[in-house]
């Protein structure tokens, strides 16, 4: 993608977190990220489209907008998050256009993955 079809979009996501490497594994876990470290303080990772990062702070504030992820079987991705140590706030639930779920990652941070299928 070139610099133009970049302009306007959202181009990086960061997580604040109070345990790096517990985010590292429940992502790693969960959804197959790949990490690259830069110190004690910060992890980026790379999720095959978008890249972000984990940045180390004593205490994390919940609120804030709600990530979105997309998942070919909703069901089987469900059942990951809660054996990689996520908390789901909402099942799986119908809405115009999909369906979805809600989870809580090990930071406390509102995440939901969604399906069109």
């Amino acid at each position: 993608m070139s610099r133009a079809e970049q302009d306007q979009r959202i181009d990086y996501i960061e997580f604040p977190v109070t345990d790096i490497e517990e985010a590292k594994q429940f992502y790693g876990d969960a959804f197959g990220w790949s990490f690259q470290d830069w110190g004690d303080m910060y992890s980026s990772f790379q999720d095959g489209r978008l890249d972000g990062g984990f940045r180390k702070v004593d205490e994390v504030k919940p609120g804030g907008p709600l990530v979105i992820l997309y998942a070919v079987d909703l069901e089987a991705t469900e059942k990951k998050v809660a054996a990689s140590g996520g908390t789901i706030v909402k099942e799986i639930f119908s809405f115009p256009g999909g369906r979805r779920f809600e989870f809580k990652d090990p930071a406390g941070h509102d995440l939901a993955v969604w399906t069109d299928q």
